[in-house]
């Protein structure tokens, strides 16, 4: 999650995706009613890499909108794509079924859309779909969940997750190394254990906590559902009756996370979430509970695969850099948010 606004602007120019557009398709997923500057609809696309250009099709598949991250990344993606004249977005149906979302591919490949923008349920089965759509000449921008074969698309876009690993590793062990905790119990709660990207965040969690001679006590995996964040969450509070700190991966599966907290009375450890919900964010604000920071992995990433799309699909590089041609791989960097900078994030936050 790499934007500067400020996650993202270093990728381009005001041009292409400044603040304002990164802030606009946030913001979509605030509740009815929660008034912003950013509301309206972006205006007209008019210079640098947003003149108009020839006609494209992007057809955009992702898993169904179960949790408030992935119906930011579908309000993202969609977002992005109304900005632009030259752009008709083509979404199919969302689904979690592995193989429904191999036929909704299969049929953005026969309707010969321009570009492909896949997030896939999980990129080692959705390989070969998306290897056959760039084998007949459609350009695939993976997003997030990575396709292991390179020959599978033409960029990937996605969160750091092992950065995201860092940087709570990196909060946590901090604090506790100025309380002056020697022997601390930390605690992970994982999202789901098999996918790369929970992995990586764990290894970058592992990495950053030995820096300062720590080790995570227990990790235990709770698949980005409310209702298992309050489950392991509580299993893990009933095995372990003094904790120092908590990395719960996901602020979706946090809300159950936090219930669970509150039902056991605890508040002699301090947590971090993950990915930078806008309900986490108000929470940190307000530094009323054992909620302390989160780390960010942002569905804006959605509207930047857009606009990668439609570059890629016209032939046209990134104005602001010197090469002819999109890169073929983008990695967002994890920032942490703390009650100090949450009112900074909180437009970039997405509703639980």
């Amino acid at each position: 999650m790499s934007d500067s606004v400020p996650r993202r602007g270093f990728l381009f120019s005001g041009a292409v995706i400044g603040a304002g557009a990164l802030v606009s398709a946030c913001t979509s997923n605030q509740p009815a009613g929660t008034p912003s500057s950013a509301a309206a609809p972006a205006p007209a696309a008019t210079a640098g890499n947003d003149a108009p250009g020839e006609k494209v099709v992007i057809g955009f598949s992702a898993p169904a909108a179960d949790h408030g991250w992935i119906a930011a990344i579908a309000k993202n993606a969609e977002d992005a794509a109304k900005q632009y004249s030259d752009v008709e977005f083509k979404p199919v149906e969302p689904t979690n079924d592995i193989n429904a979302q191999i036929s909704a591919v299969e049929s953005l490949i026969a309707a010969k859309v321009s570009a492909l923008v896949i997030l896939p349920n999980d990129g080692q089965q959705l390989n070969q779909i998306a290897r056959q759509a760039t084998d007949a000449g459609i350009p695939v921008i993976n997003l997030d969940r990575v396709f292991p074969d390179k020959l599978s698309y033409r960029t990937w876009i996605g969160g750091d997750n092992y950065g995201m690993g860092v940087a709570a590793g990196h909060f946590i062990g901090k604090r506790l190394k100025d309380k002056g905790v020697s022997d601390p119990v930390i605690l992970e709660i994982q999202g789901i254990a098999t996918l790369p990207l929970t992995q990586d965040r764990s290894k970058g969690f592992d990495d950053a906590l030995k820096t300062y001679g720590y080790k995570v006590t227990a990790r235990q995996d709770a698949q980005f559902t409310v209702e298992s964040g309050t489950k392991v969450a509580t299993n893990l509070l009933q095995a372990h009756k003094k904790i120092d700190a908590i990395w719960n991966h996901d602020d979706d599966q946090g809300i159950g996370v936090l219930a669970a907290i509150k039902e056991a009375e605890r508040s002699e450890f301090f947590m971090v979430g993950g990915a930078g919900s806008a309900n986490a964010m108000r929470d940190i604000q307000a530094d009323s509970g054992v909620l302390k920071a989160t780390v960010t992995y942002s569905p804006t990433m959605a509207a930047s695969a857009i606009k990668l799309a439609r570059l890629i699909a016209q032939g046209r590089g990134m104005s602001d850099l010197l090469e002819k041609q999109v890169p073929q791989s983008i990695t967002l960097a994890s920032e942490t948010v703390t009650k100090d900078n949450a009112a900074q994030y909180l437009p970039l936050g997405f509703e639980s």
